[in-house]
């Protein structure tokens, strides 16, 4: 998919209606979606149970409405506007999807890093949403990134 419209169309629009928007939030949820799917080439993982553009697993979904989105009406009523909270949503629309992803990286304390330090979006990507245990690397989020991100704008 087209990185620009991506952004244009799902991302910023969905982070607005959540009142979650932030240059930073963008640019970490483009270099997940790069990092995690090549932007929507995969939406479902080939050999794991990780779902859409992000690839979030539904154990990781479910966890996100139990112990976050359900302590949190306005927030999960906002969710609820997009589409409803179930985690095949996550293959099947763009901006629930994307509204997830936010949300678990709402979850963590440690604020976002500056949006145009790649570097630091790469270890924030790979501390709260891959995590050491992942496969992924900060090197590959970066090179993603600026292959998919950077080179579309």
């Amino acid at each position: 998919m087209h990185t620009e419209q991506i952004k244009q169309y799902i991302i910023e629009p969905t982070l607005k209606q959540l009142n979650l928007y932030s240059e930073s939030a963008v640019n970490l949820l483009l270099g997940t979606a790069a990092q995690e799917s090549q932007m929507g080439y995969y939406i479902k993982q080939i050999s794991g149970p990780a779902l859409g553009m992000y690839q979030m697993e539904p154990a990781t979904h479910d966890d996100i409405v139990t112990n976050y989105l359900n302590y949190r009406d306005e927030l999960k009523q906002q969710v609820q506007s997009i589409a409803p909270i179930n985690a095949d949503e996550l293959m099947h629309n763009l901006r629930y999807s994307t509204a997830m992803a936010r949300l678990h990286y709402a979850r963590v304390s440690e604020a976002l890093p500056e949006a145009n330090d790649i570097e630091g979006l790469a270890r924030y990507y790979k501390r709260y949403y891959n995590t050491p245990q992942g496969k992924a690397t900060t090197d590959e989020f970066i090179n993603n990134y600026q292959q998919q991100v950077m080179h579309e704008r």
